[in-house]
């Protein structure tokens, strides 16, 4: 794709190509300073060969040829995928859906490899599951796995927790503390919530991407690590980038291999196949598993709105085998589609994503509180989340002191 340009400044993330049976699709990023094809302001478009297409003002052209997908590549990725056209496994993942499938098809080839993933998606997506999927389908297997959440730790103890410190390198380091950098080391490791990284962390961590040894706190010497890096994020990074909260040189060497992963409101037709998945980890007895399957059950949780995704749904099925009941425990409307809320077009999409997320924490975790009497470890517990980060989100939405 050629890109020539005769404005002084193009934004660093222009527009997103994609390839499609149909062709190549593309969609702007942003709307300032304006996107424009063959002199025509868009948002999204279908693009033909030789498009003549401006960013900024229209007077500057970019000219883009993009040539039609291959069926010869749709069938060396179904190889690749090497899975039964009616169902999908990854690890302990499971799906139906093309979409879900998609995600399994670059979980697997990134597998195949040692580069650097970062997994995009929504809370309770299942970004952990796959991260360990990733790992347990290469060649590190047998090595270390390890899990770091970045949004859990102050920044100066999760740099001590990523890269470890000498004795007396700070009060209360009273001795040697190996990272998880050198503990994994030979295996995986894993940055939850990357997105959370303080500032000051960012170039530090870039730096180990690139070079690939580690510096403890208080040492004056680098030590080589051999360690892959699975990142996972809830944030859409590129806004952050765009921002100034997140540095894009760290970005682009996370996102080399990118894999998102679809909501589950986007995958409903997995949900019966996920049901029965879930039930069988947590030990459900034959008759509980044909009544928490039945087609009307089943119908009734394809309909429901689940915001916590995965990770919500999974905690609805144990509250019903520990009240023996296909019903939800709560209000029969707690299973019942959540009405759309207004949205203002007026907004850039990236801008109407950061607000609606923003809402959905707050919303969420004042449930959360509520339901639990406000007792933060028990709600923490019952929400699979660290408590560190529950009070991280307290404090943000102004919900506790």
């Amino acid at each position: 794709m050629n890109l020539p340009s005769e404005e002084s400044a193009v934004p660093r993330f222009h527009c997103e190509m994609k390839s499609e049976q149909k062709g190549a699709r593309a969609r702007a990023q942003d709307e300032r300073p304006g996107t424009y094809v063959d002199g025509v302001r868009w948002r999204q478009f279908r693009a033909r060969a030789r498009s003549g297409s401006t960013g900024g003002h229209p007077p500057a052209r970019h000219e883009t040829v993009l040539p039609a997908p291959s069926n010869i590549d749709e069938a060396q990725r179904a190889r690749r995928m090497q899975v039964a056209p009616e169902q999908a496994t990854f690890g302990e993942l499971v799906a139906t859906s093309a979409a879900a499938r998609a995600s399994f098809e670059r979980m697997a080839c990134a597998a195949a490899c040692n580069a650097t993933v970062l997994l995009e998606g929504e809370t309770g997506t299942g970004k952990s599951r796959a991260a360990l999927a990733i790992h347990r389908a290469g060649a590190r297997a047998n090595a270390p796995f390890l899990v770091v959440d970045c949004g859990a730790l102050p920044a100066n103890l999760l740099e001590s927790e990523l890269f470890g410190h000498e004795k007396g390198a700070f009060t209360g380091a009273i001795q040697r503390r190996v990272g998880a950098f050198e503990e994994a080391d030979g295996g995986t490791i894993f940055l939850d919530e990357i997105g959370e990284l303080p500032a000051e962390l960012q170039p530090k961590l870039l730096r180990v991407l690139e070079n690939r040894e580690i510096r403890r706190l208080g040492s004056n010497t680098y030590q080589a690590v051999n360690v892959r890096v699975i990142a996972a994020t809830h944030r859409d990074l590129r806004t952050e980038v765009h921002e100034g909260r997140f540095r894009a040189d760290l970005f682009f060497r996370l996102a080399v291999v990118g894999i998102p992963l679809p909501s589950l409101r986007e995958r409903t037709e997995d949900i019966p196949l996920i049901v029965e998945r879930i039930l069988a980890g947590l030990g459900a007895t034959p008759e509980q598993l044909a009544e928490l399957t039945t087609p009307d059950f089943l119908a009734r949780l394809q309909r429901a709105a689940w915001p916590g995704n995965v990770r919500e749904l999974r905690n609805h099925l144990e509250r019903c085998l520990v009240f023996q009941s296909a019903l939800p425990p709560t209000s029969p409307d707690a299973l019942a589609p959540v009405a759309p809320r207004a949205v203002d077009a007026s907004l850039t999409y990236a801008e109407s994503r950061r607000r609606a997320l923003e809402t959905f924490e707050h919303d969420y975790v004042e449930a959360l509180l509520k339901l639990h009497g406000g007792k933060v470890s028990q709600a923490a517990a019952a929400a699979d989340m660290d408590r560190v980060y529950l009070y991280r989100l307290l404090r943000r939405h102004g919900l506790k002191s």
